[in-house]
């Protein structure tokens, strides 16, 4: 009699899934524990993947010091948007996906024991793309620092620029958040704007660009209209390396290109030199 083995071969094991990324930078496969380790940087290239709103702000801040601020402000549906689904239904549905209730997340902790007003854009709520409570948290923000005198720090990762979904009410968010900031830097309050891949539309085209310091990740995508989008419309050949960091920085754009492991670092060294 045949042993029960012979008869039935034993299944190959399958690799588990979600061990392993595929780099988009240099299509490298890699170890996903070893890029976590390295704050979601690859190991061969350096390429920078995207973290979410709360993974920055926990590599950014001291252990156990963030406190968020306006987290009861939630988008509404004022022009009965529809594009393949209502507004409002959308809005619900990326809450569901995200557990963020809108594409920015505000408040207060400490970078390297130096008390700080912080925010941060999340690209993967509707491509980060400035509502209204994106403006309104955005702005608070900006007044809470200027009177309790605190350094501003406000990391951009915005795809989208202005919500069409909220049309005018969105745009004037633009506005609204760079007045505050004016009157910001009229009180003498320090602004470090950060900015990551992507940093696009109205997002580059207002607060992102109004730092004190503008310090940016590198790699990162920056700019207004994308650069297919410009070629297409201009029908020129761009720049090798057209609206990357460090096109930005060879151009004055920006003022330093930082990786993600040193940027707390930097952030603290700068609020120091300015007196912040």
């Amino acid at each position: 009699m045949e042993r029960a083995s012979a008869a039935m071969p034993r299944p190959k094991r399958g690799v588990p899934e979600g061990l392993w990324l595929k780099c988009e930078g240099c299509q490298a496969t890699i170890y996903k524990k070893e890029a976590e380790d390295l704050l979601n940087v690859c190991p061969q290239c350096g390429f920078h993947w995207y973290v979410s709103a709360a993974q920055r702000i926990r590599q950014l801040l001291d252990d156990n010091t963030f406190e968020e601020w306006d987290a009861d402000l939630r988008p509404t549906d004022p022009l009965g948007f529809h594009d393949k689904k209502p507004y409002a239904e959308r809005i619900v549905a990326e809450q569901k996906r995200t557990g963020l209730s809108d594409a920015a997340l505000t408040g207060t902790g400490m970078i390297r024991a130096r008390r700080v007003a912080v925010g941060v854009t999340d690209s993967s709520f509707i491509m980060g793309s400035m509502g209204s409570v994106v403006g309104e948290r955005l702005t608070r923000l900006t007044e809470r620092a200027t009177a309790e005198k605190l350094p501003l720090i406000i990391i951009s990762a915005s795809g989208g620029g202005a919500r069409m979904h909220e049309g005018i009410l969105s745009l004037m968010q633009m506005a609204k958040v760079s007045a505050a900031l004016a009157r910001h830097s009229q009180a003498g309050g320090l602004f470090i704007s950060v900015l990551t891949n992507p940093t696009m539309g109205g997002v580059a085209a207002s607060f992102a660009s109004l730092g004190d310091l503008c310090f940016a990740e590198p790699r990162a995508l920056i700019g207004f209209a994308g650069p297919r989008t410009i070629k297409a419309t201009i029908r020129v050949e761009l720049p090798k390396g057209f609206q990357t960091s460090e096109f930005l920085l060879e151009h004055g754009f920006i003022d330093r290109i930082v990786a993600r492991k040193d940027l707390k670092s930097e952030i603290a060294r700068a609020i120091d030199y300015c007196g912040g």
